[in-house]
């Protein structure tokens, strides 16, 4: 059997974030041929043109591990109707150099939770642009902005009843979506 393995980037880089409880949540409702690995965004530096002569291990290490990766989860907070600035950084850092864009062809899923009554929906369609011009194709629907209320995951870090079938239904989207795009890079 082959396994798609799953890129995770989740914008925020907050210890505490309800964004990786999230992402750690939909990894568990995942069919058993998808594997999953979290792509580190902390410790990048600032994007700078003038770094990508001499790329930071860091830098080097997002590159490969996205190319190795046969489709990408993002899982997004919402700062000011945007996305993270760690988030922005890090599509910067991976679509770079000119002409070498890690993220080009890679399948994505977008979906985001905010303590927020509109969830990341601004954010989610600002990252969608942004994936655009990276030549990502994402899956359009289910669009999952999620507000956050209490019990949305149970003492377990899983998926609470209320919303269980309807982030199961996205994860199973997401991974035909994979399976449709990622072609032979399982």
């Amino acid at each position: 059997m082959n396994t798609y393995r799953i890129a995770v980037v989740v914008g925020s880089i907050r210890k505490e974030s309800l964004n990786r409880r999230l992402a750690d949540a939909l990894v568990r409702l995942a069919p058993a041929d998808f594997s999953f690995h979290d792509l580190r965004i902390d410790d990048l530096p600032l994007y700078n043109h003038d770094d990508e002569e001499h790329p930071t291990e860091a830098m080097q290490r997002l590159r490969r591990e996205i190319a190795g990766s046969s489709g990408v989860m993002i899982v997004t907070p919402e700062y000011n109707r945007s996305i993270s600035g760690a988030l922005k950084n890090a599509l910067d850092h991976g679509s770079r150099p000119y002409g070498h864009n890690s993220w080009e062809g890679k399948p994505a899923g977008i979906i985001g939770l905010s303590s927020g009554a509109c969830g990341t929906a601004m954010a989610q369609q600002h990252l969608r642009n942004i994936l655009a011009v990276l030549d990502v194709p994402t899956l359009g629907q289910p669009e999952a902005f999620i507000g956050y209320y209490e019990g949305l995951f149970d003492e377990e870090g899983n998926i609470g009843p209320k919303s269980r079938d309807f982030l199961q239904g996205w994860m199973d989207r997401f991974a035909a979506w994979v399976r449709l795009h990622a072609g032979g890079r399982a």
